[in-house]
């Protein structure tokens, strides 16, 4: 089993490198899919976000507001790692198990949005970086999401740097061009991922 740590700021497009490598066959564990099915209605990690955070932060049919929680947690330090301390072990149990049933030879993408800023580096095999200039993120981020640019900001600047993500990058995917561009660098990394799966 080959192990791939992805990762990339928001508004990289590291999802659509994670999609593109699922296309090729990888097996990808997403921990933000997985950071919100364990918060979702019903479950002990959203029971618990709101037992930090109180009844404001769920919406009125009874699921997480996550834009209401990322604006109380974004601006506080320590409101962030009380979150981080309720999401993150449930997020590793399912990811534990996801990773437990693929198959032997798999190649195995983790798509991990906080690598670098959580030292994760040497747990993978590979480091994959999806870069694009912070300019670049910013306008992505109010162009896809209808982010206004001041948050688009305050969420890059909780974020690793840009020289932190790629100082710990094995591979770099650069994303500032086309669609088509990002296919063909992302044919060129698969190759070079089988290689290294082939070479155990």
């Amino acid at each position: 089993m080959l192990k791939i740590g992805l990762t990339g700021g928001i508004g990289s497009g590291k999802s659509e490198v994670s999609k593109r490598l699922s296309a090729r066959g990888a097996v990808v564990i997403d921990a933000d899919k997985i950071a919100r099915e364990v918060v979702e209605p019903g479950t002990p990690g959203l029971a618990r976000v709101v037992a930090t955070f109180g009844e404001e932060v769920l919406r009125p049919d009874g699921s997480l507001d996550r834009e209401k929680l990322g604006s109380i947690v974004f601006a506080d330090q320590e409101k962030l790692a009380a979150l981080n301390a309720i999401v993150h072990p449930l997020v590793g149990e399912r990811v534990a198990r996801l990773q437990s049933e693929a198959p032997d030879d798999a190649i195995v993408v983790y798509d991990v949005p906080l690598l670098a800023e959580n030292g994760l580096a040497g747990m993978y095999d590979v480091v994959i970086v999806v870069d694009a200039a912070d300019e670049v993120r910013i306008a992505r981020l109010a162009d896809h999401r209808g982010m206004a640019e001041h948050d688009a900001k305050a969420r890059i600047a909780a974020q690793a740097s840009r020289e932190d993500r790629l100082a710990v990058a094995d591979v770099v995917i650069p994303n500032e061009g086309s669609l088509d561009d990002l296919d063909a660098r992302a044919d060129e990394v698969w190759a070079e991922l089988l290689e290294r799966a082939a070479r155990g």
